[in-house]
């Protein structure tokens, strides 16, 4: 159970702190729900407590996971490069997992590929999801305001 004022990663759409937990009634049941406050975007999204854990809802990493991601996005990516439509699949899947690791590798290896080959509509779009799930952790990680978690962003992408 998380309590008001933790740092969590709700996968697909980022971290964000819980701002308040509430009951509400939603098609004729009363449940308990986080309300979430996502830092980009200023979006707020409430989730169910009883499917928080199902949904993947997690502790916002640490400084340590946080350096292993810096890691992933600096190391040479998948030189493997399978058809568009198992590219995207592949990253969705990844996308999806909510483990950073796994978003950190579709920001690497898009990135690689926009700057050796151009990216697709689709593709550029997932990067640019990708990019903000990341950085809205790295922003709860390092307390950083979001200027400074692109700055770096960009410069551990560009090593």
């Amino acid at each position: 159970m998380f309590q008001v004022g933790d740092k969590v990663v709700y996968p697909m759409h980022g971290a964000g702190v819980i701002e308040a937990i509430e009951e509400r009634e939603v098609l004729g049941a009363r449940r308990t729900y986080y309300v979430m406050c996502l830092p980009l975007g200023e979006l707020r999204i409430m989730i169910p407590t009883h499917v928080a854990a199902e949904a993947g809802l997690r502790q916002v990493v640490d400084a340590d996971l946080l350096q292993e991601v810096f890691t992933t996005l600096r190391d040479c990516g998948n030189r493997e490069q399978p058809a568009w439509n198992r590219r995207y699949r592949t990253h969705l899947e990844k996308m999806r997992s909510g483990d950073i690791l796994e978003v950190a590798e579709v920001v690497r290896n898009l990135s690689e590929r926009e700057r050796d080959k151009g990216l697709s509509g689709g593709e550029r779009k997932m990067l640019e999801n990708a990019r903000q799930i990341l950085l809205s952790e790295i922003i709860m990680a390092k307390n950083l305001e979001a200027t400074e978690a692109v700055e770096l962003l960009d410069q551990v992408l560009a090593l």
